[in-house]
């Protein structure tokens, strides 16, 4: 557990990509089985433990600590483990702390009911660092700056092997992945996981952006606006992997039986769209889709309003051929071959859009905003389906984001390096005319599209006008618009302005820019496309 605590220090002090990729590698290899293993698990979000949640750590912490100083210091600190690590009155020895795996094993073991009282009998043998990394682990809250990504490429690395090769193997092994690091580490046989079901990384695009390409090079399809998943089917088990490779098949139990045949399908899961009579019509928006994503049981009622689809955009493997090498017009052919015998209630086949030139291109792509379309695909036609994102072979086009005018309301503390920062921010639009006395009502919250300067002034802005505090976070004086950027925006019952944007980020910063002038609700609505 010292070398598990000493990797977690040194990672959130770190900025660097290659120092990070060097640190895990150097811990990979010179931890041994199966602690490595179960680290790697933990840095790519495999491990949950359900008796162990924040708030189970906040209750240790306010039995033990004055409330009122637990909650001050959470709140300048940002980060909850590393406030009760800290703040933690009981034991400071790391003489002999626990292993990893001896930690991952009374993790495992403990329930609701025993967690308050095991819990601070291992907290109490390690010291500040050691229970930052116990903490971390036991909560599933890393969020130290390494992606399941950057921890499956330091593997590669560590070990001199293909990052591709990783990531095939590592969805169809549990943790602590002793057959991954037999392979990869002593040079044994790679791992045997012909029988099962498995991720395979995606191929992926390049924006498109100044690149010019010749339209009879490529071939044009929609560009989606659901989520990229893979399909697969093996020896009659059937898995759905989204784009990061994560299993989520629980969610969307309609589609494990709706594969005829073994197969390997790159497609976007999208939900129907209801038409004029009832009928089931073609895809909705994403705030549809939203409605199925991230739950671990689905209703009868979620399954009727919701129901899924895949729209197919590739062949990978079909019926044990492995058609990957295959240039995409001979796969696009495979494909077309395919759907006949897929049913039509579960999968389409995503269209391929005909255009005379750039121009008409473009224009067909400004048209789309009505649609659950976030832009255009150009794939080259002998391009073959590779691993990642290859310069030359696709590019996406997404369409023009929306902009609208907000009222900075509230401010959050961040994460990480960010913990000392509220770089966080909610902000409203005007719910009628503003000179008559309008209120301002929440339709977004953001935490991206500024630089490290602007950040500073933002944060010395919000602390010189607070009004309220509210736990960690801020109320401030309407002074502030922000220009944001999203892609689109749909009706929402949850929020009280009754909207919801999909992906805000801050566009510009209008420091310029009266409150007065910003938007109102009403442009915000005429948006609205659900």
């Amino acid at each position: 557990m010292k070398a598990f605590a000493a990797l977690l220090d040194a990672l959130v002090y770190t900025t660097s990509r290659n120092r990070k990729l060097s640190l895990l590698a150097d811990y990979l290899r010179d931890t041994s089985d199966p602690d490595r293993g179960w680290a790697m698990a933990a840095l790519t979000g495999e491990l949950d433990f359900p008796a162990v949640k924040s708030s189970t750590i906040r209750n240790l912490m306010k039995d033990r600590v004055d409330p009122v100083l637990w909650s001050l210091s959470r709140d300048f600190v940002g980060d909850t483990a590393e406030t009760a690590s800290l703040l933690w009155p009981g034991g400071n020895s790391d003489v002999h702390p626990p292993s990893v795996a001896e930690v991952v094993e009374l993790l495992a073991n403990l329930t609701r009911a025993s967690a308050p009282a095991e819990l601070p009998k291992l907290l109490d043998q390690l010291n500040p660092n050691g229970r930052f990394a116990l903490i971390k682990l036991a909560t599933g809250g890393m969020r130290i700056g390494v992606s399941a990504r950057l921890a499956k490429t330091a593997f590669a690395q560590a070990f001199d092997v293909a990052v591709e090769e990783v990531e095939e193997y590592w969805h169809a092994l549990d943790a602590p992945y002793p057959e991954l690091f037999a392979w990869a580490a002593e040079g044994g046989d790679p791992p045997d996981v012909s029988n099962r079901p498995r991720f395979r990384p995606f191929m992926l695009a390049h924006p498109l952006e100044d690149t010019v390409v010749d339209l009879t090079d490529f071939a044009v399809e929609w560009k989606w606006d659901g989520i990229r998943v893979q399909l697969v089917r093996v020896a009659g088990q059937t898995r759905l992997y989204s784009r990061s490779g994560d299993d989520i098949s629980a969610t969307f139990p309609e589609l494990l039986d709706a594969m005829p045949l073994d197969a390997v399908l790159d497609g976007e899961l999208l939900v129907r769209g209801s038409q004029q009579g009832g009928e089931i019509g073609g895809a909705a928006s994403f705030n549809a889709l939203q409605q199925r994503l991230g739950r671990k049981t689905v209703s009868k009622k979620m399954l009727a309003e919701f129901p899924a689809f895949v729209r197919l955009y590739d062949a990978l493997i079909v019926e044990g051929e492995d058609l990957r090498e295959w240039a995409w017009s001979k796969r696009r052919t495979a494909l077309e071959k395919l759907i006949a015998r897929l049913p039509e209630s579960h999968f389409d086949l995503s269209s391929l859009v005909e255009a005379r030139n750039f121009e008409h291109l473009a224009a067909i792509r400004e048209g789309t905003r009505e649609d659950a379309i976030e832009g255009l695909m150009l794939k080259r036609r002998d391009s073959a389906y590779i691993a990642g994102r290859k310069v030359g072979l696709w590019y996406k086009w997404k369409r023009d984001p929306l902009l609208v005018d907000c009222v900075l309301m509230y401010a959050q503390r961040g994460s990480g390096k960010r913990s000392s920062f509220y770089s966080d921010y909610t902000f409203g639009c005007w719910d009628g005319d503003p000179d008559q006395g309008a209120e301002l009502l929440p339709v977004g919250k953001a935490y991206s599209g500024f630089t490290d300067a602007e950040l500073k002034k933002l944060d010395r802005l919000v602390r010189q006008t607070t009004l309220n505090r509210f736990g960690p976070v801020r109320e401030v004086e309407r002074t502030l618009v922000f220009e944001v950027a999203f892609d689109s925006v749909h009706s929402s019952k949850r929020h009280k302005s009754g909207l919801a944007m999909r992906f805000p980020r801050i566009h510009r910063i209008r420091w310029d820019k009266p409150v007065h002038e910003a938007d109102r609700i009403e442009n915000l609505r005429s948006l609205i496309r659900d």
